[in-house]
C-alpha cells in the first residue's frame, strides 16, 4: 500500500526549532516531487514548501521563507521539513504530499507554537 507517514511534530516554544520528516513507500518516491502543506483551524490549506525530484528546485510560501528548509533523501525515500524561528502562527496540521502522476497524502501532524 501507499503511505506517507511524517513524524517528528509536536509542541515548541516560540524561536524554537523542528524537524519534521515524512517517510514514504509503496510508489517511485524519486518520480515524485514533494509538498509540505499545513492547515490552521478556520483558515484554508497553505502550500509551505515544494522540492523538485531530484531536490535542485525548491520553492517556499512568503510567510515561512527564511525559516523553513525543505530537503529529501532519495536512497531513504523521506522528504524533510526543517523549520527554524518557530512563530506561533505556524502553529497548524502539516501534511506531505506527493504530486506525480498519483496524488498521496500523509495522515497530518501536529506542530503548536506557543509558550
Amino acid at each position: 500500500q501507499v503511505q506517507l507517514v511524517e513524524s517528528g511534530g509536536g509542541l515548541v516554544q516560540p524561536g524554537g526549532s523542528l524537524r519534521l520528516s515524512c517517510a514514504a513507500s509503496g510508489f517511485t518516491f524519486s518520480r515524485y516531487p514533494m509538498s509540505w502543506y499545513r492547515q490552521a483551524p478556520g483558515k484554508e490549506r497553505e502550500l509551505v514548501a515544494r522540492i523538485s525530484t531530484t531536490g535542485i528546485s525548491t520553492n517556499y510560501a512568503n510567510s515561512v521563507k527564511g525559516r523553513f528548509t525543505i530537503s529529501r533523501d532519495n536512497a531513504k525515500n523521506t522528504v524533510y521539513l526543517q523549520m527554524n524561528s518557530l512563530k506561533p502562527e505556524d502553529t497548524a496540521v502539516y501534511r506531505c504530499n506527493a504530486d506525480g502522476r498519483y496524488t498521496y497524502w500523509g495522515q497530518g501532524i501536529q506542530v503548536t507554537v506557543s509558550s
